[in-house]
């Protein structure tokens, strides 16, 4: 019988990170976030609404969700990505998302 293993940066999450998702998710379900490192906390948002929209346009729909954070957490936040599904099926993937998905070691 073999274990479903986690993507390594679920073992990076914090409670502040779940907070990010918490609030994130009450209008885009599908977003999730980890703290990379001590200085860096990593946002990915996946929505068919952002189709056909700029990345200005897609942080623009998200940002007000963000900035009901602490202000912390909202300095902590230096990667904001945001994908529509068919973008994160695509083949090949988006590298930021392959990043995401399995982080390089940190240098802090």
């Amino acid at each position: 019988m073999s274990q479903a293993t986690q993507p390594r940066w679920r073992s990076m999450q914090t409670d502040e990170t779940r907070r990010v998702e918490a609030v994130l998710r009450t209008t885009f379900p599908r977003s999730d976030a980890y703290r990379f490192n001590s200085a860096s906390i990593r946002v990915r948002v996946i929505d068919a609404t952002f189709e056909g929209k700029s990345n200005e346009e897609r942080e623009a729909m998200v940002e007000p969700l963000l900035e009901q954070l602490p202000e912390s957490t909202q300095a902590d936040i230096m990667n904001l990505a945001t994908y529509t599904p068919a973008e994160i099926a695509s083949a090949p993937p988006p590298l930021w998302n392959i990043e995401f998905e399995d982080p390089s070691p940190s240098m802090l």
